[in-house]
């Protein structure tokens, strides 16, 4: 009767988490169609009237013609091509921001504003992609557990309430070094908004990488050469502080469960118990 029970609850959680997951998502899609669906709507009857507009004042164009022409404009910024400004504009493929695309691809970040246009660099990608993604995880997982161990040698015999102090401080100063600090030189350098700079970190660090925002990519600015390589600095160990953040908040999740259904922990107790005996009667066989 006590394991039907345990079984029960680990099912219940099972199915809690996975409506709660997709009501997330669900919530999300709601909100963002609100927030934004009116704005595209306007931009895109915006963009239609300047047409029009250009279309009048330049009267030895047609519409076909000039649909040709923002085609061409697409398939330039496709291309990592700029189409504002001349043919001046610096590279993307130069080493700064090479290294910078480097991090990107085994960070899986993609921004999306610039990828390999030729055969052998496509399969270059792929290849270094399959080699450099396990390398930076692992380098993750190995900076995860260095911050971990100095965390539990500062926990090591200190009360709940110093230990929660640590934790703290680990916290805040992570954020001013990660997502205060980088934002407001992001800000500065690009001409942003610190809004639009914290956005653009979180929204890097995260691995999401939409693009819309991207430092160093401004053809009217001249950056320094080491810009991009510095940014690419900062997103690999942002990224190894940020996911022992996320971890901790993990953990928190579980021992919330735990809390809550504290035959859940023994249950997950029992199900290592049973796995770890059958490796063993597998490998004297």
């Amino acid at each position: 009767m006590a394991c039907f029970h345990l079984a029960r609850v680990k099912v219940n959680w099972t199915a809690l988490l996975i409506l709660a997951h997709f009501t997330y998502l669900l919530i999300g899609a709601i909100i963002f169609q609100i927030l934004e669906r009116e704005a595209e709507s306007n931009n895109r009857n915006h963009f239609q009237l300047e047409k029009l507009h250009f279309l009048a004042n330049y009267t030895c164009l047609d519409g076909p013609a000039l649909e040709k022409f923002v085609q061409v404009i697409l398939y330039a910024w496709e291309k990592g091509v700029n189409p504002s400004g001349n043919s001046t504009n610096p590279s993307n493929w130069d080493f700064s921001s090479s290294f910078f695309f480097a991090g990107t691809v085994v960070t899986t970040i993609g921004y999306g504003n610039l990828s390999p246009s030729t055969v052998s660099g496509q399969v270059f990608c792929v290849f270094y992609a399959l080699c450099g993604i396990p390398l930076n995880l692992a380098f993750l997982k190995q900076m995860g557990k260095c911050l971990t161990i100095h965390l539990g040698r500062l926990e090591t015999g200190m009360v709940k309430a110093v230990e929660a102090l640590a934790v703290s401080l680990f916290f805040i100063t992570g954020s001013m070094l990660f997502l205060v600090i980088p934002p407001l030189l992001f800000s500065y350098v690009e001409s942003w908004t610190f809004g639009e700079a914290f956005y653009f970190a979180f929204i890097t660090l995260s691995t999401i990488g939409f693009g819309d925002y991207v430092v160093g990519t401004d053809p009217g600015k001249e950056y320094i050469s080491l810009y991009r390589c510095l940014a690419g600095i900062w997103i690999i160990f942002a990224l190894a502080w940020l996911a022992l953040i996320l971890n901790m908040g993990v953990r928190i999740m579980e021992n919330l469960v735990i809390l809550t259904h504290p035959g859940f922990k023994k249950h997950e107790e029992e199900d290592e118990n049973v796995s770890s005996s059958k490796l063993e009667v597998t490998s004297k066989i």
